[in-house]
């Protein structure tokens, strides 16, 4: 009989050991829950046995479970395959072994959901404040959600109309375009930002920083090119250090405006942030942009990826005209 993952809620929380190794190998606040988190069940799995005592088969009947028992997605079995070797072969610094034969999930191919741009305006257009200034980004620069709302201060260069990312996706930076549409906005928000950053400043209440440069540069935390262009409205903990910081919105406050604008605008579509960032691609081909510039717009690392686009859109199914409708 197949064994039952424990509940994660009942396993002890993760070694100062473990939190070290993270931080030392850089790792996002967010790879560093998920990772514990996946630790976690790995051990509670096995009934609590500890890490050095088991390996390769061990890694590859929770993996397995996972695919069979708990249905999960490839990207979580995915996940949950790193989190196991990263444990080993960076926390406990021991190979767990050949790991073969796990029954692996397969990914599925589905196509990506595309607004039309009359629906991408009627959402706009029932959006408000920092949810609508940050939906002009997705839609108008391709932007994932959360590359928008790292966005420092210094990310944005007016001058040339361009936005920079630092540690994106993959660990990588690019640039993109700045819509001249959401420029005003974006300069607005600026100006409303800064008496926050005045207060913070006042009261020596740091913006978090990536990785240890608060530690070589002390007085960045403090200084505007390093603060957020959409900070979150409450002063958070950093469970870094456990003191008092400013971080940037969360992303749920976006995403629940987005579902409700859709609503509102009577879309009959799942509408999420990502979508944006779908229909930026589709709506540059339709317009006959050249896919490799798409890709180096999107920040994708294969032009396969965004090859996908071209699927969706209304011109036959890779976008290339029927002899039949050349007919007179």
């Amino acid at each position: 009989m197949a064994r039952t993952a424990p509940s994660p809620e009942s396993a002890p929380a993760s070694s100062p050991l473990q939190a070290s190794v993270y931080r030392l190998r850089h790792l996002s606040a967010r790879t560093e829950e998920a990772y514990v988190g996946w630790i976690r069940r790995f051990i509670l799995f096995h009934h609590k046995r500890h890490p050095r005592d088991m390996g390769s088969a061990e890694i590859n009947g929770f993996l397995t479970h996972l695919a069979v028992n708990g249905q999960v997605s490839a990207s979580t079995q995915n996940q949950a395959f790193s989190a196991s070797l990263f444990l080993y072969q960076k926390v406990l610094e021991v190979e767990p072994g050949l790991i073969e034969g796990v029954i692996r999930v397969k990914r599925p191919e589905r196509l990506p959901l595309i607004l039309m741009r009359e629906e991408v305006r009627a959402v706009l257009g029932r959006l408000d404040g920092v949810p609508r200034l940050v939906a002009l980004l997705l839609y108008g620069a391709g932007l994932r959600i959360l590359d928008a709302l790292r966005l420092r201060i210094q990310d944005v260069d007016f001058a040339r109309m361009e936005l920079l990312f630092r540690h994106g996706k993959g660990g990588k930076d690019r640039r993109t375009m700045l819509p001249a549409a959401a420029r005003g906005e974006l300069l607005a928000q600026l100006d409303r930002v800064g008496s926050l950053w005045e207060k913070d400043r006042a009261d020596r209440v740091a913006v978090l920083l990536p990785d240890a440069l608060d530690v070589k540069y002390p007085q960045a935390r403090f200084e505007w090119m390093w603060y957020y262009v959409f900070p979150a409205r409450q002063r958070g903990i950093d469970p870094r250090d456990g003191q008092r910081k400013r971080h940037h919105l969360h992303e749920t406050v976006v995403q629940r405006a987005i579902s409700q604008a859709a609503r509102l605008a009577r879309i009959s579509k799942h509408v999420t942030p990502h979508v944006f960032r779908h229909a930026f691609a589709t709506h540059l081909l339709e317009d006959g942009y050249d896919i490799r510039t798409i890709q180096k717009l999107l920040g994708q690392a294969s032009v396969e990826t965004t090859m996908i686009y071209t699927h969706v859109l209304n011109r036959g199914g890779r976008g290339v005209r029927s002899p039949l409708d050349g007919f007179g």
